[in-house]
């Protein structure tokens, strides 16, 4: 296993469990990926250095059968999933209880409650469909009706289905994790799926931060047999030559780089034309005390969507894709030690956030990132003791498969579904030679159902 974030770590659990050898090869001092937690501004403060909120990783069809309870995993499920502050003082919530969240859209409450619900209350199974690669569905009737919603744009369905500003923006803000213009097809699938999660399984944060994740992926790992070496980076995967199969949680340019003289021409072009997004440009920060949301709601939710209306969140997430920089840029935040008290020294706090940029940009967000909070939350610098600034090429930096500080992967447009990064997805033209990184299905987040996959690809290649 070339890779030790958690698709790696999922995938050799999942060829361990099967009573295989496995070895987990990591270039890193430590393992994780785009599941760390390190002091990145000063000490006792522990910040996320990549992914913070993990509702996939809850709600994972895999992950969740795993026992990380009992090797030190402890999910922290705050009152309330998310908070959309508005330029009125008020915030729309996103509450756990369904009935609550749509009684806040006013108006739109029952639109609401008839788009969202069947798709919550049905999210145990229709997550195995919507968390595996292309094919027949296992729930054909679940998966349809979901598709059907999925495949507009998240501004065409808001627009259709809500006729309050308030529940498009909150739905605008769901869907723009999708990294795409709102105005593509299939963009309200991100919006959808991250709702029913809020209802279904919350939007928890391991206490301790995201490192946790992995290290009870490592624990489950080790009780299994497997091995992890951390310092070693691949550079040919010919020294592995003596391995039953390699995966490989790494970017198809690394693939390229490693196996690239292994690999048909054709096969190695594909792979060097797949397409990477936005960038994210992410700020942490120790803060001296909470930040000062004038909604007082926003104190209810570790994740804090910055944005205000549709429009205005259409635009940032349309200007990376332009080679421009969001004069209001849509902000992430994560406010962890609301809810952790571990995350930093007594009385102090983390603050966390990012937007999106184009791909490889060195254009400094940070001022930007942070009058959009102080919009919502005046007072907000007052309370900044150090910041962490990590461009795209910093993201890239830590791991290599941040390309241009894209963190999902790759594009995750109707396109590249059905051919990510290939139409083989997991396998390669080279016997034994797996991907398994967020580059295959279903993508990007933290919830491991790539590892799996390919895992069990692998499997049947083996026993064939």
């Amino acid at each position: 296993m070339i890779g030790s974030g958690p698709n790696g770590l999922t995938a050799a659990i999942v060829l361990a469990r099967a009573g295989h050898s496995v070895r987990v090869l990591e270039a890193g001092q430590t393992i994780g990926g785009c599941a760390r937690t390190a002091e990145l501004t000063l000490p006792g403060f522990l910040h996320d250095v990549c992914s913070a909120i993990h509702p996939l990783t809850a709600g994972s069809p895999f992950l969740r059968t795993l026992p990380l309870g009992d090797h030190g995993l402890k999910w922290v499920h705050p009152p309330a999933p998310l908070a959309h502050p508005l330029d009125d003082g008020a915030a729309i919530m996103l509450e756990r209880d369904i009935e609550a969240t749509a009684q806040g859209l006013g108006p739109d409450e029952r639109a609401y409650r008839r788009l969202i619900a069947p798709i919550a209350s049905s999210w145990g199974t229709l997550s195995v469909d919507l968390l595996s690669p292309p094919g027949v569905p296992k729930h054909p009737w679940q998966f349809a009706r979901f598709g059907m919603l999925a495949a507009r744009s998240a501004r065409g369905l808001a627009g259709n289905r809500f006729a309050t500003e308030r529940a498009r923006a909150i739905f605008a803000g769901l869907a723009a994790h999708s990294i795409l213009p709102l105005e593509r097809l299939a963009t309200s699938a991100f919006g959808l799926v991250l709702a029913a999660t809020g209802h279904a399984v919350g939007w928890p944060f391991p206490a301790g931060g995201a490192s946790m994740i992995s290290h009870a992926l490592e624990s489950i790992l080790r009780s299994l047999g497997g091995e992890i070496i951390t310092g070693h980076r691949v550079n040919n995967i010919d020294e592995l030559d003596k391995a039953l199969a390699i995966l490989c949680d790494v970017a198809p340019r690394e693939l390229v780089r490693i196996a690239g003289h292994r690999l048909p021409a054709g096969y190695r072009r594909r792979l060097e034309r797949f397409r990477h997004g936005p960038g994210a440009f992410k700020v942490d920060w120790a803060l001296s005390s909470p930040i000062p949301w004038k909604a007082q709601d926003c104190t209810r939710a570790a994740t804090v969507h910055i944005g205000g209306t549709i429009a205005e969140i259409a635009e940032s997430e349309s200007a990376p894709w332009r080679g421009e920089h969001a004069e209001k840029p849509f902000v992430l935040v994560a406010q962890p030690t609301l809810f952790d008290g571990s995350r930093a020294p007594e009385g102090k706090h983390v603050g966390w956030a990012y937007c999106h940029v184009p791909n490889g940009s060195t254009f400094d967000m940070t001022s930007r990132i942070e009058a959009q909070i102080e919009r919502f939350a005046p007072g907000f610098r007052d309370t900044i003791l150090m910041r962490s600034v990590m461009a795209p090429t910093d993201l890239e930096r830590h791991n290599s498969n941040l390309v241009g500080g894209d963190i999902s992967g790759g594009v995750q447009d109707l396109r590249q579904l059905f051919a990510r990064p290939t139409l083989n997805v997991y396998s390669t033209p080279v016997r034994g030679l797996y991907l398994c990184s967020s580059s295959t299905p279903p993508g990007g987040g933290v919830h491991g159902m790539c590892g799996y996959h390919a895992a069990h690809r692998a499997l049947r290649d083996i026993l064939r």
